[in-house]
């Protein structure tokens, strides 16, 4: 039998081979039990992945040898479609377990072959009328005045379905609009609604931060964030600076907001103010892990900034709720005020010009010289 695909060998768990259907992979599952051949005998269940981040569970009934990047045609509703394996064995359970998904209600289809050339090719044709197709798509939503934006446009393996993944705030009738494309495209039509961040992850791209997009690399669950989650972390309300390419908050924003909420748990409130003698101090920065915080004399900017300790800020709250107003935020610095008018006070004695008694010195007795040695 002729060969019609060339493998290309890797690092354990991460190799590729076999035709690609896409320039890169994304959501790609380490296997790191990759050195254990007998756990690939465990289940017959297999992770198939097709176009950017669709994955789907399929069973390995007829017991065909598979493994990672292998292509096969799996059922589809109708037809059949074309993807790519990219995990089994045992880990095909976990995360199956991971995504909640039961088997026996899931409804499972099965792989029915490993790809051949033709299925490759038909694969191939379908694939090339995918941009075609979507701009043409997002045409005709124009002229019908739909709120709504075609983000996506897939079709399946065998070129008889089209997923089209589109993006709306509001609910939208497009009954009329599966008409007409299934007029126009002679194939059947698939709705499929995402959000603006399930977007970017099918697209993907490089973040601010330099690396791989996560909704396009690893992500999978998009909770949303609020801008509660950067005021938590003192992080600048610059919108250009902590929204995504989705247009959307920035994911990352919310992996550390469980750390800073616990760590700001012993700080007072940003809200109270603090009196001294000389001053009212608001509050002007927190530094959650150092443990420390800067207080202003100017409500909106800084001016006078004064970092103190959160005990020490708690210490000035109590003396402030007493009618008590320290001479300083900065106990060290209130210290020395204290140094300094002790020396002031001393300074200003009354006896400060007499002169100090000298002790007088001892005369010997007359008649009587010196001895060195006893000196």
């Amino acid at each position: 039998m002729e060969q019609i695909y060339d493998e290309s060998s890797g690092c354990n768990g991460c190799s590729h081979k076999g035709f690609n259907l896409g320039s890169h992979q994304k959501l790609n599952t380490f296997d790191w039990l990759s050195d254990l051949p007998e756990t690939h005998q465990e289940t017959d269940y297999v992770e198939v992945q097709f176009k950017n981040t669709r994955k789907a569970y399929f069973i390995n009934s007829a017991k065909i040898p598979l493994e990672k990047g292998d292509i096969v045609a799996v059922e589809s509703s109708p037809g059949h479609d074309i993807g790519e394996v990219t995990l089994i064995g045992r880990l095909v359970l976990l995360q199956m377990n991971k995504q909640n998904i039961n088997p026996e209600k899931y409804g499972i289809k099965k792989i029915y072959r490993k790809a051949k050339e033709a299925d490759i090719e038909k694969q191939k044709e379908a694939k090339a009328k995918e941009q075609e197709t979507m701009i043409k798509a997002r045409q005709i939503t124009e002229d019908m005045k739909l709120d709504m934006k075609i983000g996506d446009v897939e079709f399946q393996g065998d070129g008889g379905k089209a997923i089209f993944y589109y993006i709306a705030d509001d609910r939208v009738d497009f009954r009329q609009l599966i008409k007409v494309f299934a007029e126009t495209f002679r194939v059947r039509i698939e709705m499929k609604q995402i959000g603006a961040r399930q977007e970017a992850g099918r697209i993907g791209g490089i973040g601010p931060c330099g690396r791989e997009l996560c909704c396009s690399s690893w992500k999978t669950n998009f909770n949303s964030v609020s801008t509660a989650a950067a005021r938590h972390q003192d992080i600048s309300m610059n919108m250009q600076k902590i929204t995504g390419p989705c247009g959307k908050i920035k994911c990352c924003i919310r992996y550390e907001l469980d750390a800073y909420v616990d760590a700001l748990k012993d700080f007072p409130s940003k809200e109270i103010t603090l009196e001294t003698t000389d001053h009212t101090y608001y509050h002007f920065k927190t530094d959650a892990f150092k443990p420390s915080i800067s207080y202003s004399t100017a409500q909106n900017y800084g001016e006078n900034v004064i970092t103190i300790s959160p005990d020490r800020a708690k210490e000035i709250i109590a003396l402030n709720k007493r009618g008590i107003k320290p001479d300083s935020l900065d106990a060290a610095q209130e210290e020395k005020q204290k140094d300094a008018y002790s020396s002031a006070i001393e300074e200003d004695s009354l006896t400060r010009f007499d002169k100090q008694k000298r002790p007088k010195r001892r005369k010997r007795p007359s008649g009587k010289k010196r001895n060195p040695k006893n000196e």
